[in-house]
């Protein structure tokens, strides 16, 4: 499966392809066909700092909510 590492994270830190995408500024369909097949190092590390990037977002938000 291509892009195992994209899709493992992707999983793991619970954020969806649609989030990923509106990072990325693609639709999610855009992202879908593009996690087909093998992508370059460059767009797979740009990828991962998107999630790593959402996931602090939404840890954040959660803590805030916490305190209200």
């Amino acid at each position: 499966m291509a892009n195992l590492i994209i899709r493992e994270e992707l999983k793991a830190r619970r954020v969806r392809h649609w989030e990923l995408a509106h990072e990325l500024g693609v639709s999610e369909q855009t992202l879908v066909r593009w996690l087909r097949f093998e992508l370059s190092e460059d767009r797979q590390l740009e990828m991962l700092m998107k999630i790593e990037e959402i996931t602090k977002r939404k840890e954040r938000s959660l803590e805030t909510e916490r305190k209200e």
